[in-house]
């Protein structure tokens, strides 16, 4: 059937030297076939046009009809001049053809080749060139190249055709062999030749073969030509060489907006975001006006420092300036905008598009899962395929994010299935976000299984992985696989070294971490700040400060990051002091901190007692406008309550606008260790009340304040509430806290009992908090017992050694206190001195036992001598029971000299 032709609106209009008579005639003929749909109706415009300008006047105007998209319409005259015996001209095959190849319509171009074939037209270099493009374009290589082939005398229009066809369809390796063959055969290359050979090269990413066709470019004189320029750039970029883009780009003496945007693209993909937005300036300057293509490529300059500000500077431009609204420029917008945290104005610009395509789905998606906002993002995929757009790669890797972040098993298996019931064919960053989705859903065998699946992995795969295994404890499997890539030539990058580093942290393996930092120097890593950052961490988890103090003063530059990896593992490994120094050389090398910091801060005061540095570090958060976050607001609520002021952390946790489970445990914890066991109580139902589920560290903390407030009966309650309403088994800290409680409270024996029924080995905390309620309650019998449980457990323990031996002194054992003594004597084993610390006008004081180090020695003892005849005149007299001492000179002596009244004296 023919298709009648379109209305004479939509025709090019009448050129001045036809017949306007007879083409008035064909074009109202055309206006009137328009209305009727049969053959015949089209066949009644023959008579109008039987004269010898008739074909003329049809070429012309079905050549209109191309060039407005019309095909149907123009392959039905073209049926209708085959019937009638017009003849077709070569300009109407052409005409066909190009608008085939535009539309990429592969059936209706077999057609017309089919109907040249049929009419044995001459395959000329024009026409052949015509036929083998339109093939190229429409992505059929294979008849493109055995047209080619067919062709007598291929002209340089046709290798172009084939060359940019294999370029186009991603056969990049093929387009450079062709161009090759091409010089073989002796056609010189033109200037449309070498900008799609330069293509192919940066398709192939491979820096030396650019640069061989760059050379050639510049020998065939074609070096100054603005889109052979343009190509280079766009070229070197690609093939990660920014400094060959730039040389290129600074010879150009004609640049055009390809150009300009080709090394604003550039520079943006390659992480430098502040060049970027500097050469869009330049653009500007140099009066050379930006498209929509180079405000979609600098936008992602300020998604790379999420600089929100900067955006919206670009978004006024394109306001200002009357840039016509586009799907690109609309879809960069709102992922701009996204990406800079400002998701309203993202969701605001993506509803107010008239026109949607899979770009701007994928932005707000993808953007809705970087913002925490994963349901959005999944009721968004819901709503793509509803409006009839085919979700591609990004969409699914944007999709199974969202499952990643939300850690939604259940739904990352949905989109899963979906994956495999519609024939998607995942590419290697879909198969990348699938295996992450897994392993951070816990389902870490599942997501191996699909990682060991995948026919092509990239080095993002292995890092996702290795990363995998380090989130779920499995640290030893981690290394493995670290070993396997390098076995199979897959070199790590500073990401992979991020991701293994915290396996050696988490095996407490010093050996494996100094195995790869050896690595990092060698592949020469260390200059890399997040590499540094890792280490540092991984060296205070080994408890190994000499080393991380090493790396952290060879590191430049440092940032935040690096300094709170240094503070933390000052204070993880008890050095308080040297943390609290590390904060004010930050300060002095103006290095601002975040919450992070303040929170290792406060925690090291904590530690300290240090109330009035806690207060300062506070007030410094108030200056400074910290938000008082989660972070912030529960560091500074475990600060006071370590450091006695108990109401401080109360009004601190009254001011936090949020609390998370953390926030409400601190302040639990706190009223429990000031004996406050109401309080805790009180509080940990309320918590229970506004919907949130306790924890084990909940529990412990509970279970502590039961024990220092002796509430046996509530003990109890919550302790069996742990199994019985929360599903979770009792921890082995927890079965410490029931013997705390059990201990203080006098009930010995049912404690024994309560430890023999544990379903669990007891540990050292176990026995170790029954050994202290003997001690306390002078229980020799039991305590010999529990004590040799914990010389197995814990021989190197000089603690165990001293608690039994207080438990004999206390019961005038003098031969057990012996015994004990040469224990310790026969296991090579040296008692630590008690230790105290005050502090003095920003200044910490440490004491030991008997110390006479301090600058100020003879007035401290001086002033406890005062201090303890005032105490004997008031009627005091020091309880010297479990004073390892049988003299009673000697237990005074030792009572006199302890660690705490040093403090309280000095202080």
């Amino acid at each position: 059937m023919v298709v009648a032709a379109k209305p004479l609106a939509l025709l090019r209009p009448v050129a001045a030297n036809q017949p306007k008579t007879r083409l008035s005639l064909f074009h109202r003929s055309i206006h009137q076939s328009n209305r009727q749909s049969s053959v015949t109706a089209t066949i009644n415009i023959i008579p109008a046009i039987k004269s010898k300008n008739g074909p003329c006047a049809i070429n012309v105007d079905v050549a209109a009809l191309c060039r407005d998209g019309h095909l149907k319409e123009a392959l039905g005259i073209l049926q209708v001049m085959d019937q009638q015996g017009i003849r077709v001209g070569s300009e109407l095959y052409s005409s066909l053809l190009d608008t085939c190849a535009k539309v990429k319509a592969l059936e209706e171009g077999k057609q017309v080749h089919a109907h040249m074939l049929a009419k044995e037209i001459e395959l000329n270099k024009f026409l052949g060139a015509k036929l083998v493009g339109m093939y190229a374009k429409c992505g059929s290589l294979e008849n493109a190249h055995d047209v080619f082939k067919k062709m007598p005398n291929s002209s340089v229009f046709a290798w172009n055709a084939m060359i940019r066809g294999y370029t186009m369809q991603g056969h990049c390796e093929e387009a450079v062999k062709m161009f090759s063959e091409m010089q073989r055969y002796g056609m010189q290359p033109d200037k449309f030749t070498v900008p799609c050979v330069i293509k192919a090269s940066a398709g192939l990413g491979v820096l030396q073969d650019g640069r061989k066709i760059h050379s050639f470019a510049v020998r065939s004189g074609f070096g100054s030509d603005v889109v052979v320029g343009s190509a280079l750039v766009d070229m070197y970029i690609k093939c990660g060489s920014v400094d060959d883009a730039c040389q290129v780009f600074d010879k150009m003496s004609q640049r055009d907006a390809i150009s300009w945007t080709g090394m604003i693209s550039g520079f943006a993909q390659s992480g430098y975001g502040n060049e970027a937005l500097g050469l869009f300036r330049q653009m500007q300057i140099a009066d050379v006006r930006p498209d929509s293509v180079t405000i979609a490529s600098v936008l992602p300059a300020c998604t790379h420092y999420a600089d929100l500000r900067k955006g919206q500077e670009i978004h006024c431009f394109v306001i200002r300036d009357g840039f016509e609204s586009s799907v690109i420029l609309e879809s960069a917008l709102v992922d701009m905008y996204a990406k800079c945290g400002s998701i309203e104005d993202a969701q605001r610009l993506f509803d107010d598009m008239c026109h949607k395509d899979v770009v701007s789905w994928n932005a707000m998606i993808t953007g809705y899962a970087l913002n925490g906002r994963g349901r959005e993002a999944l009721k968004l995929f819901n709503h793509i395929k509803l409006a009839g757009i085919k979700p591609n790669q990004v969409t699914i890797a944007g999709v199974l994010s969202a499952c990643t972040h939300l850690e939604d098993l259940q739904q990352g298996k949905h989109v899963h299935d979906y994956i495999i019931t519609s024939g998607f064919e995942p590419d290697v960053i879909v198969m990348n976000a699938l295996v992450a989705m897994y392993c951070k859903c816990g389902s870490i065998e599942e997501g191996y299984r699909q990682f060991e699946g995948m026919s092509k992995k990239d080095l993002i795969s292995w890092n996702t992985m290795i990363a995998g295994y380090t989130l779920n404890g499995l640290y030893e499997e981690a290394i493995k696989l670290f070993r396997k890539m390098q076995l199979v030539n897959e070199t790590p990058n500073s990401i992979t070294i991020t991701s293994v580093l915290p396996s050696c942290a988490g095996l407490l393996s010093v050996t494996l971490g100094e195995m790869i930092h050896g690595y990092i120097i060698r592949k020469g890593f260390e200059s890399d700040i997040s590499v540094g950052s890792s280490l540092l961490d991984t060296y205070g988890k080994c408890r190994n400060m000499d080393s991380a103090r090493k790396v952290f003063d060879s590191m430049s530059p440092r940032d935040v990051i690096s300094w709170n990896a240094m503070l933390a593992g000052y204070v993880q490994n008890g050095n308080y002091n040297l943390a609290l120094k590390l904060i004010f050389q930050m300060h002095c090398e103006d290095m601002k901190p975040n919450s992070i910091t303040v929170a290792s801060a406060l925690s090291a005061c904590g530690y300290l007692a240090a109330l009035q540095q806690g207060k300062e570090i506070h007030n410094f958060t108030l200056r400074n406008e910290f938000e008082l976050d989660i972070i912030v607001g529960t560091a500074l609520i475990d600060m006071y309550a370590k450091c006695g002021s108990i109401k401080d952390a109360q009004l601190i946790f009254n001011q936090m606008p949020e609390r998370d489970i953390v926030s409400w445990t601190a302040m639990i914890s706190g009223y429990a260790m000031h004996g406050h066991g109401e309080d805790a109580l009180a509080l940990f139902y309320q918590m229970q009340h506004a919907g949130l589920k306790p924890d084990h560290i909940t529990f412990t903390a509970v279970l502590s304040a039961c024990s220092h407030a002796g509430l046996v009966d509530e003990g109890w309650k919550n302790f069996d509430s742990i199994s019985r309403n929360y599903g979770m088994a009792p921890s082995m800290e927890h079965y410490a806290c029931m013997v705390d409680l059990l201990g203080r409270s006098g009930h010995l024996d049912v404690a024994h009992d309560f430890i023999k029924s544990m379903p669990l080995e007891p540990s050292a905390s176990v026995w170790g908090a029954l050994l202290a309620a003997c001690r306390a309650n002078h229980n020799v019998e039991v305590g010999e017992t529990v004590a040799e449980y914990l010389f197995a457990l814990e021989p190197q323990n000089t603690g165990n050694y001293a608690s039994l031996s207080q438990i004999y002194a206390a019961a005038a054992r003098w031969d057990g206190v012996e015994r004990v003594k040469q224990m310790i004597k026969e296991n090579g084993l040296k008692r630590r001195p008690g230790c105290s610390w005050i502090q003095v006008n920003n200044r910490v004081h440490v004491f030991l036992a008997g110390d006479k180090s301090h600058p100020q020695t003879e007035k401290i003892y001086a002033t406890l001598r005062n201090l303890a005849l005032q105490m004997r005149e008031a009627g005091y007299l020091p309880d010297t029971k479990i004073v390892m001492h049988d003299l009673e000179e000697e237990k005074d002596n030792v009572i006199f000299n302890h660690s705490k009244k040093l403090e309280i004296s000095f202080g």
